[in-house]
């Protein structure tokens, strides 16, 4: 087997693993929030801990990457993701089971930074299109196993079962990752590593997240979210200064004005933000205002993910022959064409309507991602991959996060903060009454029009990228190359 395919299939692994666990606690969460006694808070950060750990550590670990190498790196990871879902499994409180995620999100993130980047470093860029588009395929797959395996195994089994599954594929990832994977990106050796931009990123992205997490709590954090606001905005503004002074920043800053990269991970934030939380929304809709079983939600969710696999391939692999944009930006326009269909969804629409609605999602992400993917990647140089997949994937995480909390925030202008709440923190086999799940409902379609409002503001980057430019041959510096 050529390398390049070895590389596929063992990166493959590791997204397909990432795939299932991510689904699997949105399907879950009313559960697991109700065996661990978990308030409203708690239960949101059941979901904002994974992404809050796996957020603060990209840029870190993209950085790392390309010192030390991506492949080492990349097998780091899969064993602390997989001591990480053993240590969910016995979670006994709310406070363990977050710990338990935010040490999950660590070793998601060290997976996350380097998957693009190997595969990036493995495949010529005619092929990497296809490439991409199959691993971004894999990750699909992985959700929809995670939302038929989440509703079996609530059915069946305990919760803590939602996590057993990632321990065997986790340790059969790190065993086959280590046999199997070597470095064939150029490494920074011997660079120092940039402590001051790593504290103050970190200190941004925190203060971030935590500021848009207590902001949809409502009324009582006003004070809270205005000082984690001043902190964010503080710190952001340092980073950017210590970046542009360092001779080996964290994140070279040069990147942001390669056309390409720019307007493709600006168009990935923004469609992040409008799509982040629709798996979530859809769910409690399937389940609170439906009154569908988490099984029944889980498969009704499936035929977003069946035209997903069935368009991403093919988009990918049209792009490497007809160019990134026309794809990437047609698959925007239909995502916010779905995001408008589900605004007009209420307690009565029938199922076969939703399912057409979940289809037509379904190929509008596998128009996007896909193309958008290869795009930004293939527009850095080689020996900044690492930190471009980091900062690539830290803009992906930030739009998820924000997604969940502009869910939230609309909601309350339209529903009563104590039904939002007692939603989140429901407990299995919970009631809705028929006039909370009508307002409910209600309130998820100004959700919608809200969320379609920010994916039509992406089409703006993802049509001003601009075409390729090859980069310069590794060695030559930093690339800053402008469009044709």
């Amino acid at each position: 087997m050529e390398y390049k395919w070895t590389v596929l299939t063992v990166t493959t692994v590791g997204v397909l693993m990432s795939g299932i666990d991510g689904r699997i606690v949105v399907i879950g969460l009313p559960t697991v929030a109700a065996y661990l006694h978990a308030d409203a808070e708690q239960a949101i950060w059941f979901t904002q801990s994974y992404i809050i750990g796996s957020t603060v550590a990209l840029l870190f670990i993209g950085r790392v990457s390309d010192i030390f190498g991506r492949v080492r790196v990349y097998t780091i990871g899969f064993t602390v993701f997989t001591v990480g879902s053993l240590f969910a499994s016995l979670a006994f409180s709310p406070d363990s089971f977050i710990a338990a995620r935010i040490f999950q999100g660590l070793g998601s993130s060290a997976l996350f930074a380097n998957s693009a980047a190997i595969i990036t470093d493995a495949f010529p860029s005619k092929e990497l299109g296809r490439a991409l588009g199959i691993n971004s395929v894999a990750f699909r797959l992985g959700s929809m196993m995670g939302l038929s395996l989440s509703g079996l195994i609530l059915a069946l089994a305990d919760w803590r079962y939602l996590f057993y599954i990632n321990i065997p594929i986790g340790i059969f990832g790190t065993y086959w990752a280590h046999r199997r994977l070597h470095e064939m990106g150029k490494r920074d050796v011997g660079a120092p590593m940039d402590w001051r931009g790593f504290g103050l990123f970190t200190l941004f992205i925190a203060s971030l997240l935590l500021m848009l997490t207590y902001a949809a709590y409502g009324p009582g954090e006003e004070l809270l979210v205005a000082s984690l606001g001043i902190l964010s905005a503080c710190t952001l503004l340092a980073f950017v200064y210590a970046e542009r002074t360092h001779s080996h920043p964290l994140l070279n800053l040069s990147l942001l004005r390669i056309r390409e990269f720019a307007g493709g991970v600006s168009a990935q934030l923004l469609n992040a933000i409008a799509w982040g939380s629709f798996i979530l929304t859809a769910s409690l809709y399937l389940q609170l205002v439906r009154g569908l079983t988490p099984l029944q939600a889980g498969i009704s969710i499936i035929p977003f993910d069946i035209t997903f696999l069935i368009v991403g391939p093919q988009s990918g692999r049209l792009s490497d022959r007809f160019g990134t944009r026309p794809f990437a930006t047609a698959g925007l326009a239909v995502i916010t064409g779905s995001l408008l269909l589900f605004s007009t969804v209420g307690p009565s629409t029938s199922f076969p309507t939703i399912i057409l609605y979940l289809a037509i999602s379904g190929v509008g992400n596998g128009l996007f991602v896909s193309p958008n993917f290869s795009s930004i990647m293939g527009s850095v140089p080689a020996q900044l991959r690492g930190v471009a997949s980091g900062l690539r994937a830290t803009f992906f995480n930030v739009g998820f996060t924000i997604s969940f909390n502009i869910v939230l925030l609309v909601l309350s202008f339209f529903v009563p903060y104590s039904l939002i709440t007692s939603i989140i923190a429901s407990t299995a086999g919970a009631t809705v009454n028929v006039a909370d799940k009508a307002l409910f409902s209600s309130g998820l379609d100004k959700v919608y029009d809200v969320l379609a409002l920010i994916n039509t503001v992406a089409i703006i980057p993802s049509l001003l990228r601009g075409k390729r430019v090859e980069a310069q041959p590794e060695g030559e510096g930093p690339w800053t190359g402008e469009p044709e």
